[in-house]
C-alpha cells in the first residue's frame, strides 16, 4: 500500500508541475524580453510564485493540513514547476523567523551569487561544446 501511495504522490506533483510549468510559459509568452532588458516575465513568476506560496502555506494549508495531497499538488508541483524561487523565499523567511540573521542572510547571497555563477558556467561550457 506505501508504495501505490508513493506513486500517487508522484502523479500529484507531476500533474501539479505540468500546470506550473505552463503558467509560467504564458506569463513569458505575454510579457516577452529581448536579452539583455528587463526580464519582466521572470521577475513577474518569481514575485507572484512567492507571494502564492506565502499565501498558501499561511492560510490554505494551515486549515487543511489533513489532505495528503494538497502540499505536493500545489506548494511542490504547481508552484515549483511556476518557480523554485518560491521555495528559496520560504527557506530564507523560515531562517529570518527562526533569529538566524546571519545564516540567512550568507543563504541569500550564495543562492543568487551562487546561481548566476552557475549561470555563467553553464553558458560558457554549453557554448564551448556547441564551438
Amino acid at each position: 500500500m506505501a508504495c501505490c501511495r508513493t506513486v500517487r504522490t508522484y502523479l500529484v506533483v507531476a500533474c501539479g508541475g505540468v500546470l506550473g510549468a505552463l503558467a509560467r510559459w504564458a506569463v513569458s509568452l505575454g510579457l516577452p524580453h529581448t536579452p539583455g532588458s528587463w526580464p519582466w516575465a521572470t521577475v513577474t513568476v518569481n514575485l507572484t510564485g512567492c507571494l502564492a506560496i506565502g499565501l498558501l502555506l499561511a492560510v490554505l494549508l494551515a486549515r487543511s493540513p489533513g489532505h495528503p495531497w494538497l502540499r505536493p499538488f500545489l506548494a511542490t508541483g504547481v508552484l515549483g514547476g511556476y518557480t523554485t524561487f518560491s521555495t528559496f523565499a520560504v527557506d530564507a523567511a523560515q531562517l529570518v523567523e527562526a533569529g538566524r540573521w546571519p545564516v540567512a542572510a550568507a543563504y541569500v547571497l550564495v543562492s543568487a551569487l551562487g546561481g548566476l555563477l552557475a549561470v555563467v558556467v553553464g553558458l560558457a561550457a554549453g557554448r564551448r561544446v556547441v564551438r
